[in-house]
């Protein structure tokens, strides 16, 4: 056998390739590291916050709605974007409200997403009736806007952690059920399914493992905008006061806690947590963006 004699690097160039055309989008570039920023913040926020927003033998209402760059009374810290009207530091406040719209965003969508994806392989896969009774309740479910399937979800739940995550799921899974479905009904007319099919496979085993991975890359773009579109929901319903209780603030919380002094001249209490809820969704729009142009075909070819 003729030895092989092409470099390491470029036998490895291929594992590379989507990252190197992914990194050809400057702009997706800026989007990935400030997704990543922000990720980090809030997954680190308990050891990097200047404040623990939670603990309230820790806070001051003599401090309340101070600007930005103000000593605290004590002058034992700075507040660098200023306090709330309990006196809580806004950059400890915002980090916290990341992790908990970051958490609420990734939680739903990932638990949306196994729910959605089995009922849509199912229907794909089965067809019949099967299919079209699935297919009918998504139907259903997508004719109507989803805050005000929200609403009225938790209208009948009380507000909390849970029930919000219990809402956003109930919102999502479609998306998912239509998406798979009709990737599984492309691709269960393809040779290597009839292949496997003649070969005796077991229905669970065509589907996990010949029908589920060519239906991943549509669902990578899916979930990323699908997170992007339940932190913002998120953000709509704590704002509306049906979201995360007062206890554990949202970023859509903490815009609302400061909304009725906005035009008082305290504007830094709403207006910095609306600039990091509108970093983090175009950040998420703009990576699902180009995701979207690298693993269709059609565009990539473009």
């Amino acid at each position: 056998m003729t030895p092989s004699f092409a470099p390491s690097s470029a036998r490895r160039a291929p594992r590379f390739a989507f990252l190197v055309d992914f990194a050809a989008s400057r702009g997706a570039v800026a989007a990935a590291v400030v997704l990543v920023a922000l990720s980090v913040a809030a997954l680190l926020a308990p050891w990097i916050a200047p404040q623990d927003p939670y603990d309230l033998a820790r806070l001051d209402i003599l401090d309340a709605r101070l600007p930005p760059g103000s000593p605290s009374g004590d002058g034992a810290m700075r507040y660098l974007l200023g306090t709330d009207g309990q006196g809580r530091d806004m950059l400890s406040a915002i980090v916290h409200g990341l992790r908990i719209s970051v958490a609420i965003g990734v939680s739903s969508t990932l638990c949306a997403a196994l729910i959605g994806v089995a009922l849509g392989l199912v229907a794909g896969y089965r067809g019949g009736r099967v299919d079209a009774l699935i297919m009918r309740i998504a139907d259903i479910q997508l004719s109507f806007p989803s805050i005000l399937i929200a609403l009225i979800l938790l209208a009948f739940l009380r507000p909390g952690l849970g029930n919000i995550v219990a809402a956003l799921i109930a919102v999502q899974w479609a998306y998912y059920a239509r998406t798979v479905r009709s990737t599984a009904l492309v691709e269960r007319r393809k040779e290597y399914i009839e292949a496997a099919r003649g070969l005796g496979l077991s229905t669970t085993r065509i589907v996990f493992r010949h029908l589920l991975p060519n239906c991943l890359p549509p669902l990578v773009v899916v979930a990323t905008l699908q997170i992007a579109s339940a932190i913002a929901l998120e953000a709509t319903l704590s704002f509306l006061g049906l979201g995360v209780p007062i206890t554990e603030p949202s970023l859509g919380l903490l815009i609302a806690n400061g909304f009725q002094v906005l035009f008082a001249g305290k504007y830094w209490i709403s207006v910095y947590p609306g600039v990091a809820l509108v970093l983090l969704i175009v950040a998420l729009n703009v990576v699902a963006d180009r995701l979207r142009d690298l693993l269709d075909p059609k565009l990539r070819s473009r």
